[in-house]
């Protein structure tokens, strides 16, 4: 945006403002009054269910995460923490988990608990749960959750055991997403595939009622069974309410009116508004607005089919040369403020552990336009041109990379493309150069590195880019079996580096959580996995 568009921007803001307070001084309902007890956000991407065994999208994360809980919990520094379980134990062979379970978790009121109208959480409705969760019949995106487990049974009606087929270190994060979480039978049975819209479960808030596309408002659970460190029950708020704007420019004005508490992410249409060019909030918003900011399990990248045809993707020369190529560092300040972190080092993103600062490729146009004058003269090749296919929405980052390497003279095009299309294209090796992102599904190494495991070739795998190396293959199934946390870790560096030696993939940034709130708000927090978590927030 140019501080021209900026000034009138800011005009226009300046004068909505001022209309929207005074329309609100005219008139002030109970429910605005009553506005410090409600946490209030905007959901651009709509929700399509709130049953947690459909939980795939950030989106459905959210909102299940208020309404359900699992066995266990990830707190902001990626630790494991209790949550239903109250307590673990694991066999030595590290293939037998043993969880005890909390007394006093109550699922939310329901008629159909019959006359106490809810009861306590038992062993039985995790087997149920887990039962559901793989059901062919349900279908759930997240079945894939439970492929490494034996068995799992109900051992008394406090203790609940799961059996691995083989030892998995990060099973107990696996645990802690939401496809995991307790589902009652009566509910679930009898509401069929509208549980999506009926949903009852444990979590700090309850549901209350939906109108798709418009509000969906949850009301707070008073038996909810967490506590803070003063003894005092969560949650602190009495209500959430999410509304649908499906634009970002919308939602941030009606954040900026003090409609809704809190926005996430750092969109184009309002960041040169909100942020100057190193990351910091501008001198108009610091004392209304909080920003938080911390490393997101989230990898920004361009994928290269390693089974093209054409020797310019075959060709490792030509792939190092283009991760010579361009200087991630200008890229991250002028086009996201300085939001994220520029990725200089491997796949693993920073926040996990296996990552390494500078282990990777930084900015060098003179060994980039050595490499693709060897390409040159080994190939025959004096014109080589690549075409790179993105979305609209990284179109902006996609055209720096072009008008930087077009100085080392490699030529790019760009092939920009609905989402969706995209995505399938991606997974069926219809694209020879491809940009993409991978975001933790749980925060372990090995999640990064199964994209390239050569037994997860796409479309049955997150393996886009089809690279295949014996090597890897061996420490990647050697790392799954290792217990001892140090040497797995240095398995992780070590593929890592082979990844980044052979080079299918350009490493752009990793992501940043960033979120924004109303000053008033206290507790939110941010973490690396961008859960929202309402139970700790506090109005004032």
């Amino acid at each position: 945006m140019t501080k021209q568009a900026c000034k009138y921007f800011r005009i226009y803001l300046g004068s909505l403002i001022i209309y929207c307070n005074f329309i609100l001084s005219c008139s002030t309902t109970n429910d605005e009054s009553k506005s410090d007890q409600v946490f209030r956000y905007n959901e651009h991407k709509n929700i399509s269910s709130l049953d947690p065994a459909f939980a795939k999208d950030n989106a459905d994360i959210w909102a299940t995460n208020q309404l359900f809980n699992g066995l266990v919990q990830m707190d902001s520094t990626l630790v494991i923490s209790p949550a239903i379980a109250s307590s673990w134990t694991i066999s030595k062979d590290g293939k037998t988990y043993t969880f005890d379970l909390r007394e006093d978790v109550y699922f939310h009121p329901h008629k159909l608990f019959g006359k106490s109208n809810t009861r306590t959480v038992n062993a039985t409705d995790f087997v149920y749960s887990f039962d559901r969760l793989k059901s062919p019949q349900l279908a759930s995106p997240g079945s894939w959750v439970l492929k490494n487990v034996q068995s799992y049974k109900a051992v008394d009606g406090r203790q609940f055991q799961i059996t691995l087929k083989q030892p998995f270190p990060a099973f107990l994060g696996l645990l802690t997403m939401k496809y995991c979480s307790v589902v009652p039978r009566e509910v679930t049975s009898h509401y069929g595939a509208e549980f999506r819209s009926n949903p009852i479960g444990t979590g700090p808030y309850k549901f209350k009622r939906w109108e798709e596309n418009i509000k969906l408002i949850f009301r707070k659970n008073n038996r909810y069974f967490e506590f803070n460190s003063k003894g005092d029950r969560l949650p602190y708020l009495e209500a959430i309410s999410i509304t649908f704007l499906a634009e970002k420019q919308s939602e941030f004005l009606e954040f900026i009116q003090g409609n809704i508490d809190f926005i996430s992410g750092l969109d184009a249409s309002y960041k040169d508004e909100i942020l100057n060019s190193n990351g910091a909030l501008n001198s108009n918003y610091v004392s209304t607005v909080k920003m938080l900011r911390a490393p997101y399990l989230n990898t920004e990248y361009l994928g290269f089919y390693m089974d093209s045809e054409k020797t310019e993707y075959q060709n490792q020369l030509m792939r190092q040369a283009v991760n010579y190529g361009f200087d991630r560092r200008k890229m991250m300040t002028y086009l996201r403020n300085g939001i994220g972190i520029p990725g200089n080092g491997g796949f693993i993103p920073k926040g996990l552990p296996g990552y390494k600062k500078n282990s990777g490729y930084t900015y060098n146009p003179k060994k980039a336009k050595k490499l693709l004058e060897i390409y040159k003269l080994e190939s025959g090749n004096q014109t080589p041109e690549i075409t790179l296919s993105t979305t609209a929405n990284y179109l902006s980052f996609c055209e720096f990379i072009q008008r930087e390497l077009q100085t080392i003279g490699l030529k790019i095009n760009i092939d920009v493309m609905p989402p969706s299309s995209l995505k399938s294209a991606k997974s069926n090796g219809k694209l020879d150069l491809f940009r993409a992102s991978w975001v933790a599904d749980y925060p372990d190494a090995q999640n990064y590195l199964s994209l390239f495991y050569s037994k997860n070739f796409a479309p049955n795998g997150p393996n886009y880019t089809h690279f295949k190396n014996t090597q890897f293959d061996f420490w990647y199934e050697e790392a799954l079996k290792e217990t001892d946390i140090e040497f797995r870790i240095k398995l992780y560096q070590k593929m890592d580096a082979l990844v980044l030696e052979k080079a299918p993939i350009v490493v752009l940034f990793y992501d940043e959580v960033v979120r924004f709130t109303l000053a008033n708000v206290k507790g939110l927090g941010v973490n690396p996995t961008n859960l929202l978590e309402v139970k700790n927030v506090r109005k004032y």
